[in-house]
């Protein structure tokens, strides 16, 4: 068989409809509270135990004994076993006893206070046994452990080869079979539940006292496993119960051939509304969808539209209107930026009637409202040319003017319009003016718009803009930072060859025209890597006061943020206004920090030191009488008249001024080139006391000779209490940090370190070097902050050291994170196309 899907809205769909289910079968486990002992206690409690307020007690029953003196079924013997050795892995009161007997009904119970307050903290209460949300958030190991235990106690094996085998759960409680499902469908094991097996009605049953009386039974459903769902749940969670894992293990040995594949498909029964809830837009990396209690769903959108709606977008360049570029005066021209929005928003509209659109209710929806999406692209490059670093107080000052400009320029010839061919068709004044974004119009606009109407319903939208920015020259995408200023893309060529194009950022390449090559950068030319999160959302926020309709922003946050720093930037997001928030945390982006690994580390610490000058003995007061007890002391050498080194630039983003690190190298009587001496300077003078420490004592552990590679960890090992900062695609801790990544970077150059990353070590080069002696050996780079020089997979990258994956189109190593989706810079690929 074969399955063809297409994506749907959950309101469109009807009963008998067929959905897709996630199959999670390559998920082998994930993390989480709870264990496979917990679990199978937990999993025996919902089956046949009973929740007391003082404890839990567990009850299992043996069969009737034989003739012969024994049991007829012995699988209750294991369970019993387990389910002991389980609740002695808790810590267990003193007056836990164990499994007693009940005489005279085959009955066994084992109470558990401990397992009581378990049950209570994971939700269950007395008498309510349900499957609680914090059951279902716990990890794989405890999911199978409470399978495990919830089908020792009540699950069966039962059919046979030729009219079908399965596995069943038979239980009263609808939504607890239902949550059964869930928890096995996340083992990848799918099933069906059959509601109504048995009816409610009335039963003749034991009473307990050796007789029989009328019941009222509850409704009886059965949640049924088949197909190769049989061999991945015996794999996965199985039966403890001997008898039954020897029943289904005898029956799945006896198939001749491979069991019908499940297709991990369900019928749509019925549609409910269940009321309004809050709901977050998510992507998983590669499949642009999510788990939704087994359903295969995406509610990603960043253009929220009704049905059959369609937004037509369109950007002005911000980058083409500053006038002046780099210089003091820099700006953008009111006037040219009025006339292009009146004559862009004309344009649109007209788009709107000369559209051929598919159905004819995408035609009446959009006449009917004709809105439009006036946005911008380049922004990032304008702030450079203006001397603003992305994210900081001027930068939001200048957004802020240029975003209100647009708007109340759209919306005047939205008005013009009106007078000329009249307002939209639904345009009611009343509640038009109400709304709470037109509430925030200049008051000439709304009155304007009260007097004449207005032409299109909503007017502003930011896209992302990848391909239009491509096509005008490079400039900065949408609203987004400038993701890398300079790389080389592989174009591929009609033959099937490919060439190289050098592709550089449209305000960075106008700026090496203007004053050279080897000028340096202003601070204002900082990349995706350089900010924070609160950069990315100012920004954002700074737009959204200007847009009626929506936003394409990406917010990069570090791998390693903790739960809640990352919860506190949709926080932020909202208490700024954002309507609302894209994030973006990488995987293969932050990688490890680089470091020595484990087996070198050892390799070093046996090798002996080569001391510079003749070590000088000195034996402790204490260690008297102990020749072998010595501290080994190192004389500090003379420096000698000249020293050959390199000057590495590095660009702190939260110092208005770059820092200088200035690293000598001598060679030793081994001819090994070992660093001697550190200086670093910079104009902020709130560094200089304690940069001028930290130089005189790292330079003194130079000259004492040894392994000194220990001062790389001390320094890369220090976090800054006030969070890190991005730097050359990594996240570094603290400026300490970033110091002490520049010493292991010329220790790897000079060979004084193995390279523990020898495909990576271009990428992680610092951003300049600058030769400070005659003959230096070394590669040198200029171009100021972020143009190191970085070999990666098939192609070259110059500029910021950025993430550049392999793509799964053209196998380049020119993948990047954009805008919410991952695009190749080289064949055009986007995972979101």
């Amino acid at each position: 068989w074969s399955c063809e899907t297409e994506w749907a809205p959950a309101g469109d769909l009807v009963p008998g409809d067929v959905v897709v289910l996630h199959d999670h079968r390559d998920v082998r486990s994930w993390r989480g509270e709870g264990n496979l002992e917990t679990g199978y206690l937990l999993g025996l409690l919902v089956g046949d135990g009973t929740l007391k307020a003082e404890a839990a007690v567990l009850s299992v029953w043996r069969s009737a004994i034989a003739s012969n003196g024994g049991h007829a079924g012995d699988g209750v013997d294991a369970v019993m076993a387990e389910a002991e050795r389980c609740v002695r892995t808790l810590p267990h009161r003193a007056d836990f006893a164990g499994w007693s007997e009940i005489k005279g009904r085959n009955e066994f119970r084992l109470k558990s206070a401990v397992l009581g307050d378990l049950a209570v903290r994971l939700g269950l209460k007395p008498g309510q046994k349900a499957i609680t949300p914090t059951v279902e958030r716990q990890s794989s190991d405890f999911y199978t452990g409470f399978l495990r235990g919830l089908f020792d106690a009540d699950g069966s094996v039962q059919g046979t080869h030729d009219k079908g085998l399965s596995v069943r759960l038979a239980q009263s409680d609808l939504p607890r079979l239902e949550a059964v499902q869930r928890m096995l469908l996340r083992l990848g094991v799918a099933s069906t539940v059959h509601c109504d097996r048995r009816p409610a009605g009335t039963r003749v049953l034991p009473d307990g006292r050796g007789g029989s009386s009328e019941y009222e039974t509850r409704a009886q459903h059965e949640l049924i496993i088949s197909r190769d769902n049989l061999a991945v749940f015996s794999e996965r969670v199985g039966f403890i119960d001997t008898a039954k894992q020897a029943r289904l293990a005898a029956a799945l040995s006896g198939y001749k051939r491979a069991l019908n594949r499940e297709p991990f498909v369900a019928v749509v029964s019925k549609i409910e509304p269940l009321g309004e809830a809050e709901v977050f837009d998510v992507q998983v990396p590669g499949i642009n969808a999510f788990d939704a209690n087994g359903l295969y769903v995406h509610n990603c959108g960043e253009q929220p539209l009704p049905p059959y709606g369609a937004c037509l977008l369109g950007s002005v360049n911000l980058a083409r209107l500053v006038d002046r570029p780099f210089e003091l005066d820099a700006g953008i021209d009111a006037a040219k930026l009025d006339d292009l929005v009146r004559t862009a928003v004309r344009m649109m509209d007209n788009v709107v009637d000369a559209s051929n659109f598919p159905l004819e209710a995408q035609r009446h929806e959009a006449r009917a409202k004709r809105r439009i999406g006036l946005g911008v692209t380049g922004l990032a490059d304008a702030l450079i040319m203006c001397g603003a670093r992305y994210g900081g107080s001027q930068a939001v000052r200048l957004t802020e003017t240029w975003l209100r400009a647009i708007q109340r320029s759209a919306y005047l010839a939205s008005v013009d319009l009106a007078k000329e061919k009249g307002a939209f068709p639904l345009f009611d004044a009343a509640p038009y003016l109400a709304g709470r974004h037109v509430q925030g119009l200049d008051r000439d606009v709304r009155e304007a718009i009260g007097a004449h109407g207005i032409r299109n319903a909503l007017l502003t939208s930011v896209a992302p803009t990848g391909t239009i920015s491509l096509f005008a020259d490079n400039v900065s995408s949408g609203l987004e930072p400038v993701f890398s200023f300079k790389y080389t893309r592989h174009v591929l060529m009609p033959d099937g060859g490919r060439r190289e194009e050098e592709v550089s950022d449209y305000a960075y390449r106008l700026y090496r025209k203007l004053y050279g090559p080897d000028a340096e950068l202003t601070d204002a030319f900082v990349d995706a890597q350089g900010l924070s999160p609160n950069d990315h959302l100012v920004m954002q926020a700074a737009v959204q006061k200007f847009i009626d309709s929506s936003i394409s922003k990406t917010i990069n946050v570090p791998e390693s943020i903790s739960f809640e720093d990352f919860k506190d930037v949709y926080v932020q997001a909202y208490e700024l206004g954002c309507k609302g928030c894209t994030t973006y945390r990488p995987n293969d982006v932050t990688g490890a920090v680089l470091e020595v690994k484990d087996d070198q580390k050892a390799q070093d610490a046996a090798e002996p030191e080569l001391p510079l000058e003749p070590a000088v003995k000195t034996a402790r007061p204490e260690d008297e009488g102990d020749s072998g007890a010595v501290v080994r002391m190192f004389q500090p050498l003379d420096r000698p008249g000249e020293l050959e080194g390199k000057t590495y630039k590095v660009r702190w983003p939260e110092s208005d001024h770059a820092i200088y690190i200035t690293i000598n190298d001598v060679l030793d009587d081994s001819g090994r080139v070992r660093p001697f001496e550190i200086f670093i300077n910079s104009k902020n003078t709130e560094h200089y006391a304690w940069t001028v420490g930290l130089t005189r004592m790292i330079s003194a552990v130079f000259r004492r000779g040894g392994d000194v590679s220990f001062v790389v960890e001390e320094l890369k090992a220090v976090f800054d209490p006030r969070g890190g900062q991005w730097m050359g695609g990594k996240y570094v801790p603290s400026l300490l940090a970033a110091i002490g990544g520049v010493i292991e970077q010329h220790m790897i150059q000079s060979g004084f370190l193995p390279n523990p990353n020898a495909d990576r070590e271009a990428q992680d080069m610092p951003q300049e070097v600058a030769v400070n002696a005659p003959g230096a050996v070394g590669a040198s780079a200029s171009g100021g902050a972020n143009q190191g020089q970085a070999t990666l997979g098939l192609g070259t990258v110059s500029g910021g050291a950025a993430p550049f994956r392999q793509c799964p189109k053209c196998a380049q190593a020119s993948l990047i994170r954009q805008e919410g989706c991952d695009t190749c810079t080289s064949c055009g690929y986007s995972k979101c196309s």
